[in-house]
Order: structure tokens, then C-alpha cells, then sequence
């Protein structure tokens, strides 16, 4: 009995490591014609399905009769290539080059905005309900709490559209459906995250460290301050971590905000897209080198998530142990 439910606990451990390079090994081979056909520069290039002149055709696409190389023929030796790659009135080629600049810049601006906004107002909380707050109330509020954790994003996207976006609006101006409006409905969405996770780390001080403190002198402030946030370390960054994975990869809420336009913002007003919402919107209709390049994106996505989470994690844990 002892070997199954050592072998049953190492197969569950397992399966997560299983489903995680699972994942990595499908996103890089889908994301990989991109890769090859754009290399590194796909990061940071701007442009979006813009076509350029071929300057110099490569011979199988020529129309010649000398070639006599039908476009029959073309399509069985690469159907996605001939995708993207048009010919025009004037007999010279076409081609559509994707970059992925724009929808990183959106994922990370708006993700920085949710964080700026969201982190201050969840300590409050926490603080406030750990340790200030009269029991029957700091329950009510905890419950409320909760609940706004387990609203559907997209009822999040509907109220910011309709009823937050021209309040930010009237206030800062620009357009309603900006950067800005997304990051902080964004940040309004993993609020209750943050807040929760860090109360309950909170709550796991021992009354005897803190009574001890009062007995020296110490204030409310002093004791949250030099007991509480000091003892509570490791909870409230794994609730920071965990509302950053929450921000980076959110779509349905962000893409009724955020414009969902391939243009690079110049202010915090600005629309913009970022790399879900690039996703959702294009995967219906894309084929070809246009399905890599989101393959390629969701990659970056991918990599983007593990490498601030795993840093975050090794960092900052590492200086609170």
C-alpha cells in the first residue's frame, strides 16, 4: 500500500512537468516556419500582415512559359509559403511580413499598469482585514472579496466598456478603449487575488511576536510594519506572483478594452493590442505563416510568463529565506 501511494503521488507530480513540456514542444514546433522565415527580428518589428515587394522572385513562382511550373505544382511543394506571398497587376510579388513589437509592448505596459494599481490597494485590504478591521465586518468584506474573484473576465471587459471607460475617460481623456482603461480594469481583476492570499499570510503571525511588540511599545503601524509584513514575506510574494501570471495572459476583459489595433502607443491613452488579445482575434481566419506567427507569439507569451515568474520566484524567495 505504501509503494501504490508513493508511485500514485509521483505520478501526479509528474504529470504536471508532462503537460508543461508538452506545451513548450507544441508551441515551438507550430510557432517554428515563423521563426524560420523571421528569425529574432520578429520581436522587434512593428509591422503587422504588411506586404512588401519580393525584391528579387525566386524562379519557381515566375509566370514565364520557359519555366513551365504551374502554381499547382507550387502549392504541393509549399502551400503555406504560396499563403503569403500574392502576385499583383504588375506580374512582381508580394509578401506579408508579421512582427511581434506591438502586442509585446501591449502585454507588458498593460500588465506593469494593473500591477502599479492593483498592488497598493490589496495590502490595503489586507492589512485592513487582518488587523484593523472588527471581526463581523473584516468577514463581510473577506466574503465580498472572494466573490469578486470568481466574476467571469468577460463580465469584467462589459462593465469596463460601458460604464468604467468613460469615466477614465472624462478624467484623462484620449480614447475610451485604451491601455490605460485595460490595465486597470486588469488590475481590478486580480485585486482580490493579491488581497486574499496576503491576508490569510497575514492572519498566520503568532499572536505572542506581535503581543510581545505591543508590550515593548510598539505601535499598530509598527507592529504591521516590522512584525506582520516581515513575518508574512513569502505569502504576500506568491500573491504578487500569482496576480502576475493572472495579468500576463487575461484576454476576453482586455480585448473589450484595449482597442485591439496593431499601432504602437505613444501615450497611456492610446489603443493597442496585446499578445492574447492578438490571438483571439486573428486564430479564426489565419492560415499559413499568419497561424505561425501567432503560434510564434503565443511562444513569446509562453516564455515571457515562465521567465518573470521563475525570476520572481528565485529572486525574491530566495532573499526572504
Amino acid at each position: 500500500m505504501e509503494k501504490i501511494f508513493k508511485n500514485l503521488s509521483f505520478i501526479s507530480a509528474s504529470f504536471v512537468l508532462v503537460v508543461l513540456i508538452g506545451i513548450f514542444v507544441s508551441l515551438f514546433n507550430s510557432a517554428k516556419p515563423a521563426m524560420n522565415e523571421y528569425g529574432w527580428g520578429f520581436i522587434t518589428d512593428s509591422s503587422w500582415e504588411k506586404y512588401v515587394t519580393v525584391e528579387e522572385p525566386e524562379s519557381k513562382f515566375k509566370t514565364n512559359e520557359s519555366t513551365k511550373k504551374s502554381t499547382a505544382a507550387v502549392e504541393e511543394e509549399s502551400d503555406d509559403a504560396f499563403d503569403d506571398i500574392l502576385f499583383d497587376d504588375s506580374d512582381s510579388l508580394t509578401k506579408t511580413i508579421y512582427g511581434g513589437l506591438i502586442p509585446i509592448v501591449g502585454t507588458i505596459l498593460s500588465t506593469l499598469i494593473a500591477m502599479v494599481f492593483a498592488l497598493p490597494i490589496a495590502m490595503g485590504i489586507a492589512v485592513f482585514l487582518a488587523e484593523i478591521a472588527p471581526k463581523n465586518i473584516s468577514n463581510m468584506v473577506g466574503i465580498a472579496i472572494e466573490l469578486l474573484a470568481a466574476i467571469p473576465s468577460i463580465i469584467f471587459g462589459m462593465w469596463g466598456l460601458f460604464y468604467f471607460a468613460p469615466i477614465v475617460q472624462g478624467i484623462v481623456g484620449g480614447y475610451q478603449v485604451s491601455l490605460l482603461t485595460a490595465g486597470l480594469v486588469l488590475g481590478v481583476m486580480i485585486l482580490p487575488f493579491m488581497a486574499a492570499i496576503t491576508r490569510d499570510s497575514m492572519r498566520t503571525t503568532p499572536d505572542v511576536l506581535k503581543e510581545s511588540a505591543y508590550a515593548l511599545g510598539a505601535t499598530k503601524f509598527e507592529v504591521i510594519k516590522d512584525i506582520i509584513f516581515p513575518y508574512s514575506k513569502s505569502g504576500i510574494i506568491g500573491s504578487i506572483i500569482l496576480a502576475l501570471g493572472r495579468a500576463l495572459g487575461e484576454t476576453m476583459a482586455v480585448a473589450f478594452l484595449i482597442g485591439s489595433v496593431f499601432s504602437m502607443p505613444t501615450k497611456l491613452t492610446d489603443p493597442t493590442v496585446s499578445i492574447p488579445v492578438a490571438m483571439a482575434n486573428n486564430f479564426g481566419e489565419a492560415t499559413g505563416l499568419t497561424m505561425s506567427s501567432l503560434f510564434y507569439l503565443a511562444f513569446l507569451l509562453f516564455v515571457i510568463s515562465f521567465t518573470v515568474i521563475s525570476i520572481a520566484k528565485i529572486y525574491f524567495l530566495r532573499k526572504v529565506n
